[in-house]
């Protein structure tokens, strides 16, 4: 079993043979993961995950750097010795799941099947890194330097998270990204550019039976808005709208002075969510008497399938075959921090985690007998990166 690698041979079989000899040891970690409850709003949780995991770290051998939050987690990077330029391994371990979770979803195993919340989301692709790591270094498979940055608010928003991000990738050959495949274990290549907006209407309030024309109901005019907004909504071309969350108004014998919708909105391409942010700026009032304030804007940047992309896939796909697997891809609609590498111009491959299903929902579970090709697939495409003149 062998990859090229610029002229070069990755031993394939030594690779895979570790990963699974250790299947139990990326098991168990991620059962530690697991068992450490971390959403994203609760600092100390996820501050108690990202101890045990800085620990997993050093004990791969990496140089461990806590970059230390104020108000979120503390995000974890490591440091694996190498040749040439570093690869970025990127993930996070919050959750959206509170505190709790694990008495009514509880970890079990079922067949092949690990359940618990944020397993598939995202704590066995970080498990599956460090078992691709240490494969590296048992098996002496020369490599380029890996640094693996794990952070802890993806789930909302990757506000502290992102400078380090664009800074480690832009000192990086590539980034390879550790969330959940798609169904069936295909890569992402692709993935929509996320947003929110929030649009508030403020009108004139007046008694509703005595002098309702004296009146601007904020909530009739926001109706109208709310149409108008959804005519935005392109779902052939990947354009998604949603107004998810509306409130206005004080009593129902007052006409609104005020009301507000939420509203959420994806787009697969710069172009396309320059257009929505455009749009979305240049709504106007219908109605006498109201005005109108529109925040907010994409957050994450659409990650698109360029030709970066497209030949870091080519390549996992060599890497893929070399261990008698057939890779495929697909667009996913929903962003990672990986939309923020790629918008930034560095190869970003997504969707090398674990396969399974149920991010975000209870059913959640990964593929227990998957680990070991997909940890030994991201070890080989470590190898497949180091730069054959170091």
């Amino acid at each position: 079993m062998k990859t090229f690698r610029s002229g070069q041979l990755v031993k394939m079989n030594p690779l895979l043979d570790y990963c699974e000899a250790h299947l139990s040891d990326t098991v168990a970690a991620i059962e530690a993961l697991v068992r450490l409850e971390s959403p994203s709003t609760d600092k100390a949780a996820v501050d108690r995950c990202g101890a045990v995991l800085a620990d997993m770290l050093r004990s791969a051998g990496a140089e461990v750097d806590v970059l230390s939050q104020a108000e979120r987690g503390n995000h974890l990077r490591g440091r694996f010795a190498g040749d040439g330029r570093p690869v970025l391994l990127l993930g996070h371990f919050d959750t959206v799941w509170p505190i709790g979770t694990l008495e009514r979803m509880p970890l079990r195993r079922d067949g092949d099947r690990l359940h618990g919340p944020g397993a598939f989301d995202m704590k066995a692709g970080i498990a599956m890194a460090i078992t691709a790591a240490a494969a590296l270094r048992a098996t002496g498979t020369p490599h380029p330097p890996i640094t693996m940055l794990w952070t802890t608010d993806e789930e909302i928003g990757s506000g502290t998270s992102r400078e380090t991000i664009e800074m480690e990738a832009h000192k990086s050959t590539a980034v390879l990204v550790l969330e959940p495949a798609l169904p069936g274990g295909a890569l992402k290549t692709a993935r929509k550019g996320c947003g929110e907006f929030e649009l508030t209407v403020h009108g004139v309030a007046a008694h509703a039976g005595l002098d309702p024309g004296k009146g601007a109901s904020a909530i009739h005019e926001l109706a109208g808005q709310i149409a108008a907004i959804e005519r935005l909504q392109d779902l052939p071309r990947g354009i998604s709208v949603n107004v998810g969350i509306v409130s206005g108004g004080s009593r129902p014998n007052v006409v609104a002075a005020e009301a507000r919708a939420t509203i959420d909105v994806r787009a697969p391409t710069r172009d396309a969510a320059a257009a929505l942010e455009a749009a979305f700026r240049g709504l106007y009032p219908a109605r006498p008497g109201t005005r109108l304030t529109v925040k907010g804007g994409f957050e994450r940047p659409p990650m698109e399938r360029t030709a970066l992309v497209g030949g870091l896939f080519a390549r996992a796909s060599q890497v893929a075959s070399s261990l008698g697997r057939v890779l495929a891809e697909g667009p996913a609609g929903g962003g990672s921090d990986g939309n923020f590498t790629a918008a930034a111009g560095v190869p970003t491959l997504d969707g090398l985690g674990a396969i399974g299903d149920g991010a975000h929902a209870a059913h959640e579970y990964i593929d227990v007998p998957a680990l070991p090709w997909r940890a030994a697939l991201v070890a080989g495409l470590l190898a497949s990166l180091r730069d054959p003149s170091a």
